[in-house]
């Protein structure tokens, strides 16, 4: 089993950053793609960022070019820079781990933790 712990939310105003961290232990052998997800209130959680142990990321089209996803295979965590936020972006955030970056979507290792509250203010 994988444990995540994500951290590095806060409150900002927006046009604002913020830098997400999520570190992975227990069975990180296993793990070859991690994404980041949130969830809005009323609305179902979503994957909004990944990446491979090879470097080749993703994002959905509501964050593209304004976050920036990374990992850190030796400290097996994974950074989520935000940039130019805004109110709609206001969420909790979490973190995950699969085999593959599609298994990411609906098979992932990890039991779903806490995440850390991100909220931008208008």
């Amino acid at each position: 089993q994988v444990q995540l712990v994500e951290s590095g939310g806060g409150l900002v105003q927006a046009g604002g950053s913020l830098r997400l961290s999520c570190a992975a232990s227990g069975s990180t052998f296993s793990i070859n793609a991690m994404g980041w997800y949130r969830q809005a209130p009323g609305k179902q959680r979503e994957l909004i960022a990944s990446i491979s142990s090879g470097g080749i990321t993703g994002y959905a089209d509501t964050v593209k070019g304004r976050f920036t996803i990374s990992r850190d295979n030796a400290k097996n965590t994974v950074y989520l820079q935000m940039n130019n936020l805004k109110p709609e972006d206001t969420a909790v955030y979490y973190c995950n781990a699969a085999s593959s970056r599609v298994r990411l979507v609906a098979a992932v290792l990890g039991d779903w933790g806490q995440g850390t509250q991100g909220t931008v203010s208008t």
